[in-house]
C-alpha cells in the first residue's frame, strides 16, 4: 500500500507569493494549493481553512491577539460590570482575574462600603521553619 507524502504548508514569504499567483481562485481552492489539507480519522481529506487565514494573516504581519496585552485570546472585553446570580452569589470572571493576575487559592478581604465592594488580595503569609 503506498502512503501518502505529508506536505508541509506554505508559510511566510512563499505564501503570500503563492497566493498571489493564484489569483481569482477560491478561498478554499488557494488553501489546498498552499497545502492546507488535513486528513480526518476516517481517511478523507480536508482543506483547513483556519490555518491557512491564520498562516497569511501572520505571513501579512498582522496580529489579532494584541501582543500578549493579557485580554486573552480576543472574545469579549470585560464590561467592568457584573450581576447578582440567583443564587445571590457574586461571579468575577476570569477577565478580571486573569488582568489582576490571581491565580487558584488566593485570598481577599472583602470591605462593604455603601455602594461598593472592595477586594484587598491578602499576601501570603511566609511559614517560619
Amino acid at each position: 500500500m503506498a502512503r501518502k507524502k505529508k506536505v508541509t504548508p506554505l508559510t511566510g514569504e512563499d505564501l503570500l507569493n503563492q497566493v498571489k499567483q493564484l489569483g481569482d481562485l477560491s478561498k478554499e481552492e488557494k488553501a489546498r494549493a498552499c497545502g492546507y489539507i488535513m486528513t480526518t480519522k476516517t481517511g478523507k481529506s480536508r482543506v483547513n481553512i483556519m490555518k491557512f487565514q491564520n498562516a497569511l494573516l501572520d505571513a501579512m504581519g498582522m496580529d489579532l491577539e494584541g501582543g500578549g496585552s493579557g485580554e486573552g485570546r480576543g472574545g469579549r472585553k470585560p464590561s467592568y460590570r457584573t450581576r447578582v446570580q440567583s443564587n445571590k452569589n457574586l461571579l468575577i470572571g476570569a477577565a478580571y482575574t486573569a488582568q489582576m493576575g490571581l491565580e487558584p487559592g488566593d485570598e481577599f478581604e472583602i470591605t462593604l462600603g455603601r455602594k461598593h465592594i472592595k477586594l484587598v488580595k491578602l499576601e501570603a503569609e511566609e511559614e517560619e521553619a
